[in-house]
């Protein structure tokens, strides 16, 4: 079993007055415990009734709460959510919250000194304090796999300084066809074909592996030694909100385990295909659920970058 981090937001998705439980490294890390591992949410909530459900939420789903701070001036995180017709949803997310004051302890950094991979993101990072927790964190975790899911939510000046940096720490980079284009016009790339920007990534920063997530389309696994194509799962979505975070889950558990590139791609399309067909960010399910869905399923073309 693996020690799996997610690290940054822990919050409530808000839709119509109904909440879920949310924060991509929180979904992360639960989906890595229903695949099997040891995921552990590390984040901050506020000393309220949100908190509390939060820390009620995650022990029903079998999680520790140990590595969930309680802060006295701040409330929990929420983020309204509304879907569109095609299930794609757009936030609202709610500033000056308890996650953005996330503080490095002395027992934040025995867990980074055991992990074996972490996850972290942007949202988080916008406020100096948890940034720099953070980024504590990173570098005390010597030992672990460190991805970055760049899961943007804003694109100001603060946010673009904020992933530059982040690239510097990272092993393994998530990102989406649109954020990509994001990052091409960042480091000033914006004319350059989608495989040479790769290579670029690849060889100008520490990062090992790309995984480029095309949506419908299926993903790509870019590595200094070539791409991986994987075609998506054809289905009918019904909410896509944590379809990203369980590719992620799949993604690096399946690194983790020694896979071959081809088999954790298209395992990490299964499992964002299968999360995309059931409401809410993180529903229940087993592995071998998510086989038989796999097994089962029709698969679109194979997509070309």
């Amino acid at each position: 079993m693996f020690t799996v981090v997610g690290l940054g937001e822990v919050l409530w998705d808000v839709y119509d007055g109904d909440k879920r439980l949310g924060g991509a490294p929180a979904n992360f890390a639960l989906h890595v415990l229903q695949l099997g591992h040891d995921g552990i949410v590390v984040s901050r909530v506020g000393r309220d009734e949100l908190g509390r459900e939060i820390t009620e939420s995650l022990k029903s789903m079998g999680a520790s709460t140990e590595y969930i701070q309680e802060d006295e001036e701040h409330p929990t995180g929420t983020v309204r959510v509304s879907l569109d017709p095609q299930g794609r949803p757009s936030f609202f997310i709610v500033p000056e919250v308890a996650y953005d004051y996330l503080e490095y302890t002395q027992r934040l950094r025995a867990l980074a000194e055991r992990a074996e991979a972490v996850l972290f993101g942007s949202l988080a990072q916008r406020n100096p304090k948890s940034r720099e927790a953070i980024r504590s964190f990173l570098g005390d975790a010597g030992r672990a796999l460190k991805v970055l899911d760049v899961n943007l939510r804003a694109w100001d000046p603060e946010t673009q300084e904020v992933v530059r940096e982040s690239l510097k720490f990272a092993d393994v980079l998530k990102v989406n066809d649109e954020e990509l284009e994001r990052l091409k016009e960042l480091l000033g790339r914006g004319d350059e074909d989608v495989r040479s920007f790769l290579r670029r990534l690849i060889g100008e920063f520490p990062i090992k592996l790309v995984a480029l997530t095309l949506g419908e389309r299926g993903c790509v696994l870019a590595t200094s030694e070539g791409f991986v194509p994987s075609p998506a799962m054809e289905v009918v979505p019904l909410d896509t909100t944590g379809s990203g975070d369980a590719f992620a889950a799949a993604l690096v558990v399946g690194l983790l385990e020694g896979k071959e590139l081809e088999e954790v791609a298209d395992f990490a399309n299964a499992l964002g295909g299968f999360v995309a067909t059931r409401k809410g960010a993180v529903p229940s399910y087993t592995p071998s659920e998510v086989e038989r869905f796999s097994n089962d399923t029709p698969r679109r073309k194979t997509p070309k970058i």
